[in-house]
């Protein structure tokens, strides 16, 4: 039992030191100076047997805050959502969980339905005409829209909304410095939502996009009417950033005039996992599809008029002259985004307006209640699953006390507002019951006004 697996038998080292014509693994080091070589055993613990050491590293393992000891309200960009059984009854799946890029149609039909499926339900969810294949995530897929737009356009000025995630922003201004784009961020209003009269005064004939996120990082409804007149008023392309449960009850981006739709598919199907890996999507017109990073799977006919699938547009550099190419982004997130369309077939056009209502629903209760004991809600407009409320107390000191009792905390966000000290951003999912919630309140109360 103490060695699970062996590399080598006594005999494959007597064979092997007989191959190399030497006696001894001495020997095998006599080049290396005596001086210089170790001297006694490794000062490192003892082997552990098998039972030993999965009851050591479960122990290890039983340390850790996660969702099934902790009640969790932590959004800020990954949530904690319901995921059907049959996601990794087929997600895990031989023929799927081991797939590469379906380069040869003739034997990756499956594989090829299952992206174009996606595709198709992104384009739904979005009201976009096409969408990708997938990408690395919301914030890459999101700088990459940025870029093509920039690309498109041939002017070299993005205005981002300050109520982007920030983290987003940062990998935006990343790919900005690279692609020498100039990157200006226009700030939030008194209902933490994108200031569009400050939005008015920045646009110039310089600018090729606009970048707002809509339910925007503080989880408020960004008013993308107002903002798109003023956008294509000027020639530029509206970007859209988008949580795409909220698109269940918010009316679609592209109904609303957005050229670029792009976002993060981890609120179907993908869990948390630390932060990663997730699927990012990316969604737009028919004008723009051509310079849309990534491939796109199209419908088709073999020689018999069966349907099949095919890669229809690959505009990476790996298939086309690279200073033609359109991204540098070579690859997709396929097996996640099988996780995705899993769920969402699973859940259906009608679940996934209820679980988007459950959490809209859901999220209003905890404000309401939380005002009721006389919390300050920092923002009163219209807002999806998070909010932000102002506390008595540095953040991180009372979502350590809330680790205590069982919680995790929202997200302080005074780590990228400077402004917005003492204020939590709290996520609301349809996992929390009004008694987990209630729970919340009544901690948040016994910590803030100790």
């Amino acid at each position: 039992m103490k060695y699970r697996y062996l590399p080598q038998t006594d005999q494959d080292k007597r064979d092997m030191l007989e191959t190399l014509g030497i006696s001894s693994i001495e020997e095998l080091f006599a080049d290396i100076p005596e001086e210089v070589r170790s001297k006694g055993p490794i000062q490192i613990p003892a082997a552990l047997s098998e039972p030993e050491l999965v009851k050591y590293f479960t122990g290890l393992s039983n340390k850790n805050v996660n969702f099934s000891t902790h009640i969790n309200f932590l959004g800020a960009g990954v949530y904690q959502h319901y995921i059907p059984s049959t996601v990794n009854h087929m997600l895990l799946r031989g023929e799927f969980f081991t797939a590469y890029t379906p380069y040869q149609p003739e034997i990756s039909q499956g594989e090829l339905q299952a992206i174009f499926e996606y595709q198709t339900m992104v384009c739904e969810l979005t009201g976009m005409e096409v969408a990708n294949s997938s990408m690395y995530d919301g914030a890459t897929s999101l700088a990459e829209a940025a870029m093509m737009a920039s690309g498109h356009t041939g002017k070299k000025k993005v205005i981002v909304s300050r109520a982007v995630h920030p983290e987003s922003r940062a990998v935006l201004k990343s790919y900005a410095h690279g692609q020498g784009v100039e990157l200006v961020e226009v700030g939030v209003d008194s209902q933490g939502v994108t200031d569009v009269s400050a939005l008015e005064a920045l646009i110039d004939d310089k600018t090729a996009a606009v970048i707002v996120q809509y339910p925007n990082f503080f989880g408020n409804v960004e008013d993308l009417a107002a903002c798109e007149p003023i956008v294509h008023g000027n020639g530029s392309l509206l970007i859209v950033s988008s949580n795409p449960l909220s698109l269940g009850v918010l009316e679609a981006p592209g109904k609303l005039g957005a050229d670029i739709v792009a976002g993060d598919m981890q609120p179907f199907g993908i869990p948390a996992s630390f932060g990663g890996p997730h699927c990012g999507y990316f969604a737009t017109t028919t004008k723009l599809m051509r310079k849309m990073p990534g491939r796109i799977v199209g419908q088709t006919k073999d020689e018999n008029g069966k349907r099949g699938f095919v890669l229809t547009l690959q505009a990476r550099e790996q298939h086309i002259r690279r200073e033609k190419a359109t991204s540098n982004i070579c690859s997709n997130q396929a097996l996640l985004a099988l996780a995705a369309s899993i769920t969402l077939t699973a859940l259906g056009k009608q679940g996934v307006q209820e679980m988007a209502m459950i959490n809209l629903q859901k999220a209003h209760y905890a404000k309401q209640a939380l005002q009721a004991k006389g919390f300050d809600v920092a923002y009163n407009g219209p807002s999806f699953n998070e909010f932000v409320v102002k506390l008595s107390k540095p953040v991180a000191e009372v979502n350590r006390e809330l680790l205590k009792a069982g919680i995790i905390g929202g997200y302080d966000l005074v780590l990228d507002y400077p402004e917005l000290a003492n204020h939590m951003l709290l996520a609301v999912t349809e996992l929390r019951t009004k008694e987990e919630i209630d729970t919340l309140v009544q901690e948040l109360e016994a910590i803030t006004r100790a």
